[in-house]
């Protein structure tokens, strides 16, 4: 396993990092997304003050697909307050998810964000973390990790790219819809330890590299979890109903809820 570095973060005083993911925006119905697009951004509003940086963990989008000429109608309100809060300085770092891993670089070229597409270790004020959205990680799913190989490789992406969107577009919904009612009451329950594969994951990462925090999304599910006296499994959960987000201080980081 070798492990990616990206970032490295002294905060100001006052300043603080954020952490949130699973926004799913475009799900369920027109109606409910717009509902939680519109919390989404009171939350990035009260953040403003004291946000050096935001790290969106993926699956911001239920899905997400650019053709050439062509990206997913919606979400204005998000994407003009990450553009809002990019002019006004704060770092802003998006990684894909398993629903929106086919996000290339209009975004990047747009809004001058930076899109990560695996799991990386990143240093704020010293502390390691190791940071990532969490699909396909440790040893289980391994029907999900063979259907990843192939949405992820280039003739997949383009003979979707040759569909008409109006009916691509319909297709992934479809798709994306039934497959959450599937894992729905799979993802809401913690059974312990030894059925979180990502907990896995992050055991085997601290054998080769010690973090105080490791800090993860797509389980839909906040936890907080010891690796060990020194290092802690965190993830921060969804927007459906938690509404859950991290924040690191500088020396600290804790799990909360925007809807307490």
């Amino acid at each position: 396993m070798q492990l990616k570095n990206a970032f490295d973060f002294s905060l100001p005083p006052g300043k603080k990092v954020y952490f949130a993911s699973d926004f799913h925006l475009g799900s369920p119905t027109y109606k409910e997304s717009r509902t939680r697009e519109r919390t989404i951004v009171h939350w990035l509003e009260e953040i403003k003050k004291d946000a050096e940086v935001i790290f969106l963990l993926g699956d911001l989008f239920d899905f997400w697909f650019e053709y050439k000429y062509v990206v997913p109608k919606g979400f204005i309100r998000f994407l003009g307050k990450l553009a809002e809060l990019k002019d006004q300085g704060i770092e802003i770092i998006l990684f894909t998810g398993n629903h929106d891993m086919w996000m290339f670089d209009y975004l990047e070229r747009e809004l001058d964000l930076p899109i990560v597409h695996h799991p990386v270790s990143i240093r704020i004020n010293g502390q390691t973390l190791h940071i990532g959205h969490g699909d396909g990680l440790g040893s289980g799913d391994r029907q999900y990790k063979l259907l990843k190989k192939v949405f992820k490789s280039r003739i997949s992406q383009k003979l979707f790219a040759a569909i008409h969107p109006r009916w691509g577009m319909g297709l992934a919904h479809f798709w994306s819809l039934s497959s959450r009612k599937k894992n729905i009451k799979k993802d809401e329950s913690y059974k312990g330890k030894a059925y979180e594969w990502i907990y896995e994951y992050c055991e085997q990462v601290e054998n080769i590299q010690h973090h105080s925090y490791y800090v993860f999304g797509h389980r839909h599910l906040p936890l907080d979890i010891p690796l060990n006296p020194k290092s802690r499994y965190f993830n921060i959960g969804e927007w459906f109903h938690a509404q859950s987000y991290g924040i690191h201080d500088g020396s600290t980081f804790t799990l909360t809820s925007f809807n307490k």
